[in-house]
């Protein structure tokens, strides 16, 4: 693993790079897509309802709520809106389903893997 700084806007941050696969010592690694071990939904009770959670991808600041509690969604329907590092990221729903239940609001801060909703 690889250690950088890099500044951006005059902000130091610090990067760690990790080399994935080598096709030949020419050619720089391409990357592959690795689905993230929490990417098996999660059965969750919220009460007496079951449903999936969706976990927030990013640390932020939710800047927009999108759906409520009872709200019909499919697969790609954005849930809200988190603001990290002054970009706006979308969060998807990743299942078909109903709204049971809405972690957030906004303004609120979520960290990485905070459930932000629950979909039956």
């Amino acid at each position: 693993m690889k250690v950088y700084k890099i500044k951006v806007n005059g902000k130091a941050y610090r990067v760690e790079l990790e080399a994935v696969e080598e096709n030949n010592a020419a050619a720089p690694a391409a990357p592959k897509a690795e689905a993230p071990k929490d990417a098996e939904p999660k059965v969750v009770a919220a009460g007496p309802v079951q449903g999936q959670e969706v976990l927030s991808p990013i640390q932020g600041q939710v800047t927009k709520v999108l759906v409520k509690p009872g709200d019909k969604v499919t697969k790609g329907t954005v849930l809200c809106v988190i603001e990290a590092m002054k970009l706006e990221n979308d969060v998807v729903s990743p299942y078909d389903g109903e709204v049971v239940e809405v972690l957030v609001s906004k303004g609120s801060n979520v960290a990485s893997k905070e459930r932000i909703a629950v979909i039956r």
